[in-house]
């Protein structure tokens, strides 16, 4: 594989409507665009945290970081010859895993096109189709909630899941149930109670859930098993799934029965495949998170999303549900439910240049 060119473009891109969750709150989505040249051939790849680091401790500056002094150096020297060597690379890093993602799938991108198929045959996939849910943050009042899940439900999502916090959970819950039925509904805390709240979080189970995702803080284990234990509604990790060696512990701990893989917080496709077969040996099913990320981070985790074990719609949703614009052509639509990857190879999506341009922050080339 021989490395022609390293390109690193950071935009940022207004979202249509502030995103909130427990722990912070944005109005711009920022990305940091990885592009690798190989013998005539580009793959590209999105490194994608939150601008602030509400979701992690990563954000748009550190990471842009990580990728200029200590992963693309690296790259560049030992000049690896497949995703394997790619992988081990990053590994022996300290490198935030956002960054090792960005690079990680620009070279599973490039492998995809080299091999003349879509990316997610080359992952193991075998429909290019996969089953998308709405994704709702928090609203200043319960009224705006179900008027956002009414407007956006119109594009056939197949179910909604709405972030909750301590005093923002019940009375929601109620009104979703109230307004839209038996609708397959899941709830989101991002880490936002304690097990002082376990009583509480038992009266979930009153609405039939598909899951309660990550209620928790993301280190303690022990009390999500203590909670899956008491409730019925399965529980999910998210940000606790942060590797595979922490998944196999939680599984044999009995602290969640679903398991969310974010190719971001994992750094990279073959790690969140590496989870994707653990879990599926272990009768755990998974699903397809996001951020949510730009055009790129979004395909990809909807090809990763084809994959035999990915038992529930994924949070990739279309790009004009959260951004005014994309930097992806075509743009990812959501009809009657599905995303439904278009004829290609590789990401199956081209990068815009002139919409790179047009939201760029930065931008700087390694040869």
């Amino acid at each position: 594989m021989k490395i022609e060119r390293i390109t690193l473009t950071h935009v940022r891109v207004p979202l249509v409507e502030p995103f909130k969750i427990s722990n912070g709150e944005v109005s711009e989505k920022d990305g940091i665009l990885v592009g690798v040249a190989s013998e005539g051939v580009v793959g590209w790849g999105e490194a994608s945290p939150m601008s602030g680091g509400f979701y992690s401790l990563d954000t748009p500056e550190s990471v842009w970081d990580d990728l200029v002094g200590k992963l693309i150096p690296g790259i560049l020297r030992k000049r690896p010859n497949s995703i394997g060597d790619v992988n081990s690379l990053l590994d022996g890093t300290d490198a935030s895993p956002f960054a090792k993602a960005g690079l990680e799938t620009a070279f599973w991108d490039l492998e995809a096109q080299k091999l003349n198929e879509p990316l997610f045959r080359t992952l193991g996939g075998t429909t290019g189709s996969i089953e998308s849910g709405l994704a709702v943050g928090i609203y200043p009042t319960v009224n705006k909630l179900l008027s956002a899940i009414e407007r956006y439900l119109r594009e056939g999502y197949k179910r909604v899941k709405i972030k909750v916090q301590p005093g923002w959970d019940i009375e929601p819950l109620l009104a979703v149930r109230g307004e839209f039925g038996r609708i397959p509904l899941m709830v989101d805390a991002n880490c936002a109670y304690t097990q002082k709240d376990l009583d509480h979080l038992k009266a979930f189970d009153d609405f039939e859930l598909l899951m309660i995702e990550q209620p928790l803080a993301k280190e303690d284990l022990e009390g999500h098993a203590t909670l899956q234990a008491m409730v019925q509604t399965p529980i999910c990790l998210d940000e606790s799934a942060k590797d595979s060696a922490t998944v196999r512990k939680a599984i044999d701990m009995k602290s969640c029965r679903i398991v969310n893989i974010k190719i971001q917080r994992v750094g990279g496709l073959m790690h969140a495949k590496d989870i994707h077969d653990l879990c599926a040996q272990a009768g755990v099913p998974v699903w397809a998170g996001t951020m949510p990320e730009l055009g790129i981070g979004g395909v990809q985790t909807a090809h990763l999303g084809t994959l035999s074990n990915f038992a529930y719609p994924t949070d990739v949703e279309s790009s004009s549900r959260w951004f005014v614009d994309d930097i992806i052509e075509p743009l990812i639509e959501v009809k009657n439910g599905l995303i439904t990857i278009p004829p290609g190879t590789g990401n199956c999506y081209t990068v815009s240049e002139p919409k790179l341009k047009q939201y760029e922050l930065r931008k700087q080339s390694f040869l």
